[in-house]
């Protein structure tokens, strides 16, 4: 199955000279998000994981049916504020500023082996904070997978030494490549 003809490039969204990838069509059929779910779980069924992670929230919409698919437990990770508990905070730089993500502080322990997911790794910021979140609460981490890479901004080198599992790549912003 072609997992990108179920992806929609839509010109100068949300700002001109942006070419954004929309997942809805894939959202839309149950046949690509059983393959999506499938692909993703492939690289890591031996891993051993017991926890997948995965930052709001188009990370929640895979990484859900990925934990499942894992037999592994499912860890939200939020903006600041979000989650009900004691949480765990982890800030990092942006472009344009700076932002915070948030973990319960029971969430993952040293004896979990934890997959991270998002739908999509661009420069790998939200990605490399819920890493480190991981790793400070001594969780080892088994691997980062994405529905989507956008590899001309090399996000994929945040994640080091890690193993990257993307199911689709644009090497360039062009809409059709």
């Amino acid at each position: 199955m072609d997992l990108k003809q179920y992806v929609r490039s839509v010109p100068d969204f949300p700002k001109p000279g942006i070419m954004f990838r929309d997942i809805t069509p894939m959202l839309a059929s149950a046949t690509a998000m059983k393959e999506v779910t499938r692909r993703l779980a492939e690289p890591f069924r031996n891993a051993g994981v017991t926890q997948v992670l995965a930052a709001e929230a188009r990370g929640f919409v895979f990484g859900v049916p990925l934990a499942m698919e894992l037999g592994a437990g499912f860890v939200p990770v939020r903006k600041p504020g979000k989650l009900p508990f004691e949480t765990h905070r982890f800030s990092y730089d942006l472009e344009y500023g700076s932002d915070s993500l948030e973990i319960h502080t029971d969430a993952v322990c040293a004896n979990d082996r934890v997959l991270l997911v998002d739908d999509l790794l661009a420069t790998g910021g939200t990605i490399e904070a819920c890493m480190k979140l991981a790793e400070q609460m001594k969780a080892t981490v088994v691997g980062a997978a994405f529905v989507i890479e956008l590899s001309f901004l090399n996000g994929r080198k945040r994640l080091d030494p890690y193993p990257v599992n993307s199911l689709i790549r644009y090497q360039t912003e062009e809409a059709d490549e």
